[in-house]
């Protein structure tokens, strides 16, 4: 009875691996699922062995694979689960192209839990036939005749409206085969054919006919909206109602196609796309793949080179093509941002000819379905470089600023000054907490300076401030900083230096300028001065930012306030008492200009005319407050903002930390 006994307690200890193992899976999945891309695009769910298993397309990609993890699951969703190992997702431009990518991804690859679409009669295509006078027609079929196709276009009944308003504006021929007739058909007797099997029209004229019947599905509808609008008008200003009813639902007809898209484009041209995006010493590659007129797949690399883009790029392209993965003939590459032009690159033509006896085609986009594509491919590669960032933390760039200073140990808590003042009036300053390069915004703190009302002393700001936040730090025993990063140059950090010396304090100190982004640590003559693509540098820029950023906030809204009480007291009737009554009971002119005249009247002891006199004083301020600036401070939204920023505060975002500061917190 014993080895029975053995038995089933292997059989229990191997079945709670096996749960252990799918709980994990099943976290990791999700943490996939909610970093998923904000864009629509397409994502595959892949078992263990890395086999595709099921493909579906979204709008919004996060919020697909979010729902997979969302309540109560059905058989489908749960069995998926059970089986999927990971996620990989595509960025399209837009929800049309998911459509049809996904459309050609699961013809493919046949996934398992997909309904097996086996040939292309799913989307429509508008047909111009190789012949000697072509016909237009809607077909499902693509025959390599020398045929010119249009779409495929998701509404197939859009292209039958289209075609019946094709048929009553353009008298193209009718018949499959075209036979020489001596009388015309009926189609010529009411206008729908132009008899091109009687010689009632030469091939000239026939050629000028069709290229107006085109421009319908040719993807230039802005032209076309506005030429069928005017004739819809002419139509019913001369009363011909049902015509004008033609073009309308024409209008309406071409405003729901979506013709143009990247992923589908029926050339034969075997290409390859490729694109990259990086930041620091970390690449991603990505390589869109065309093979007879359909995108086949999407490839991503990722490579650290501290190299620039072009040697980068030849390192990549050598270690791709491979003599089993030859190149096609042609290869769109994306250009880099300081090209003017289309570079040359002999490297690798000379490389492809010695390694392959042929070198393909190194093109730059000349047409837009190219720069689609080549856009489609590098946003992809900037979504994985996010993704690659987030992973792997602040850690290395905190290393390589630890390194660069020469500080004692890695700056894990990093607390950011700046100061805010105009000409003297209002002066504060912001202290700004970092730790593990993402912002910690709980531990956000405002100072109204003292010493420095009515002057313009950014030296004697600085002190004041320092010496106010760490004395009260002493006193509270609290844990300083490993960094202090000062907004300004050699004379800030040497005026901060001698504050933290009187204090007893040994932080480490630094000092960024703005202008040629420089470092400064104490008592140094030379600065410091960091590779632009340095990581560390990367944080100090990010921190400084956000100093700045919080201390303009400040001081703005303390402007607007002075701006408020004096806007109040221009007004016959209201003094100081009456114009702080006010404002404290409205807070701000908005609500004040939203508020009621009677209730204005009962908040102050205010007669109706003093009253209204007040709402059209606050309504002027703001009308002239609410005018666009002639330029927007450093800060401002994500501008000039580099993709590792974005990353960290992408992993601020996830964590609860409040996102308003506390009050103003004055030492003593």
């Amino acid at each position: 009875m014993q080895p029975a006994i053995t038995l089933n307690h292997n059989c229990v200890k191997l079945s709670l691996m096996k749960q252990r193992e799918r709980a994990e899976r099943y976290a990791t999945l999700k943490v996939i699922a909610l970093d998923a891309p904000l864009e629509p695009g397409v994502y595959l769910w892949k078992d263990s062995g890395n086999s595709v298993i099921y493909i579906g397309k979204a709008k919004v990609l996060r919020n697909r694979l979010r729902s997979y993890f969302a309540g109560k699951k059905d058989a489908k969703t749960a069995t998926l689960l059970k089986h999927a190992a990971s996620i990989e997702t595509i960025i399209t431009t837009n929800e049309y192209e998911a459509l049809l990518l996904e459309n050609i991804l699961i013809k493919q690859y046949m996934p398992r839990y997909n309904i097996a679409l086996k040939d292309d009669k799913t989307y429509p295509l508008v047909r111009v036939s190789a012949e000697r006078f072509p016909r237009i027609f809607k077909t499902r079929r693509v025959i390599k005749d020398g045929s010119h196709y249009f779409g495929p276009f998701p509404n197939s009944r859009a292209v039958d409206t289209l075609l019946t308003l094709v048929e009553k504006l353009y008298p193209l021929r009718k018949c499959q085969t075209l036979r020489k007739r001596k009388t015309p058909c009926m189609y010529y007797h009411i206008g729908r054919c132009c008899g091109p099997c009687c010689g009632r029209i030469n091939e000239v004229d026939y050629e000028t006919v069709i290229r107006c019947a085109i421009r319908f599905f040719s993807g230039d509808m802005e032209a076309l909206i506005i030429d069928l609008t005017v004739q819809m008008h002419q139509e019913a200003g001369a009363l011909h109602f049902e015509k004008a009813v033609d073009f309308r639902d024409a209008i309406v007809a071409i405003e729901s196609l979506s013709p143009e898209n990247a992923v589908l484009d029926f050339d034969p041209e075997s290409r390859d796309y490729i694109a990259w995006a990086s930041e620091g010493t970390l690449t991603t590659f990505t390589v869109f793949s065309f093979r007879d007129g359909k995108m086949r797949g999407r490839e991503l690399f990722r490579t650290h080179s501290a190299a620039p883009d072009e040697e980068s790029l030849e390192t990549f392209v050598a270690a791709y093509y491979t003599p089993e993965r030859p190149p096609p003939a042609q290869i769109f590459i994306q250009k880099s941002g300081q090209e003017s032009s289309a570079p040359s690159h002999t490297l690798l033509q000379n490389w492809f000819t010695k390694t392959f006896s042929r070198a393909p085609a190194l093109l730059a986009p000349s047409e837009k379905r190219h720069e689609a594509v080549l856009a489609m491919a590098r946003q992809n590669a900037l979504d994985d470089l996010r993704r690659q960032l987030k992973e792997r933390g602040a850690g290395p760039a905190l290393d390589e600023l630890a390194q660069a200073l020469g500080l004692h140990s890695r700056p894990v808590h990093i607390e950011g000054f700046d100061i805010a003042q105009l000409d003297g009036k209002h002066p504060v300053a912001s202290l700004i907490s970092f730790r593990n390069g993402v912002p910690d915004k709980k531990n956000y703190r405002a100072f109204k300076l003292r010493t420095v009302v009515g002057v313009v002393d950014d030296f004697a700001a600085v002190r004041e401030v320092v010496r106010r936040r760490y004395s009260r730090l002493l006193q509270e025993d609290a844990e300083l900083p490993d960094l202090i990063l000062i907004d300004g140059g050699i004379g800030q950090v040497n005026a901060a230096k001698g504050v933290l010396d009187e204090l007893g304090i040994s932080c480490d100190l630094v000092g960024l300028a703005k202008r040629e982004e420089e470092l400064y640590l104490p008592h140094t003559t030379e600065p410091i001065r960091l590779p632009q693509r340095s990581d560390g540098l990367k944080v100090l820029q990010f921190v400084r930012d956000e100093t700045h950023r919080f201390a303009t906030t400040l001081n703005q809204k303390l402007r607007s306030k002075d701006l408020a009480f004096s806007r109040l007291e221009t007004v016959k009737g209201v003094g100081p008492k009456k114009a702080a009554t006010l404002m404290k009971r409205y807070r701000s002119l908005v609500s004040i200009a939203a508020a009621s005249v009677a209730d204005l009247r009962a908040t102050a002891a205010l007669n109706e005319h003093t009253a209204l006199a007040i709402k059209a004083a606050v309504s002027e301020a703001l009308s002239a407050q609410n005018k666009p600036p002639q330029a927007r401070g450093r800060g401002d939204g994500n501008a000039g903002k580099s993709l590792a920023l974005l990353a960290m505060e992408d992993s601020a975002a996830e964590s609860t930390v409040a996102e308003t500061p506390p009050s103003y917190r004055d030492a003593p």
